[in-house]
């Protein structure tokens, strides 16, 4: 059994169904807000489906679709169902036609995927002209590996500290006692300039604070409540490559 299929419980305790305070009071109002306005959304690494299940009940999206390549995810997702259709697949090979959806979404997926140009890719060529790009990362810049919260006692300061954000970094982190996660730490360009080359272009960025419900159950966070830990993306597909002047 791979690390995901061995994990996939463990996510679907802890952060589906309202168990998890960032998802309730941001990420997912952070996405239908984004999504307002599609018909047709393909939801990248779904996992169990919440955000396949939220955008299908979302007005005027008629047509959802979530893809994950780990079985114990697409099994949980068929389960709950939601007007949702679930395949099993690879961010970086979609089984889709060109040009089949007018959103994409992507949450806290591509910090994962080694072969993030290849799967940037594949959003842009999915996705119909004027279509948009639902971006959710870990925030590059602000948690990069070995960043965190200093109470520097002997010089009496209080400070965020930024690990080595240029570095690349692809390692496996103990998110929990014996869950260990494969993050793989880019700098932002990273990800802006993959979308450029697919015609991807920023409209939109959020850095919103963490929500009081995450701060309630993180103690050791309050004091960094002005740091965020999330990045939200959205991009629009050029119509013509033209256009990108």
């Amino acid at each position: 059994m791979n690390m995901w299929e061995q994990v996939a419980s463990w996510w679907q305790d802890g952060f589906t169904n309202g168990a998890d305070a960032e998802y309730e009071e941001q990420i997912l109002p952070l996405i239908a807000e984004h999504l307002a306005g599609a018909s047709a959304v393909l939801d990248v690494g779904c996992g169990e489906g919440q955000v396949a299940r939220l955008a299908a009940a979302l007005p005027g999206i008629d047509f959802v679709v979530g893809v994950d390549p780990t079985w114990a995810q697409v099994e949980v997702a068929v389960q709950r169902g939601g007007d949702v259709l679930i395949a099993r697949a690879e961010a970086a090979a979609l089984p889709f036609s060109d040009q089949s959806f007018d959103a994409v979404v992507a949450c806290l997926v591509f910090e994962h995927i080694e072969a993030m140009e290849a799967a940037i890719s594949e959003v842009g060529r999915v996705l119909s002209p004027g279509g948009r790009f639902v971006f959710l990362l870990n925030h590059p810049l602000l948690q990069t590996p070995g960043s965190g919260w200093i109470d520097d006692t002997i010089l009496e300061e209080q400070y965020w500290r930024i690990g080595p954000y240029l570095v690349e970094d692809n390692n496996l982190e103990e998110v929990e006692k014996d869950v260990w996660i494969p993050f793989i730490h880019r700098p932002l360009s990273r990800y802006i300039n993959a979308m450029a080359g697919c015609r991807l272009y920023l409209t939109h960025m959020d850095e919103p604070a963490p929500p009081p419900g995450f701060l309630a159950r993180a103690s050791e966070y309050r004091d960094a409540a002005t740091i965020p830990r999330l990045l939200a993306l959205r991009a629009e597909k050029l119509a013509h490559p033209s256009n990108s002047g």
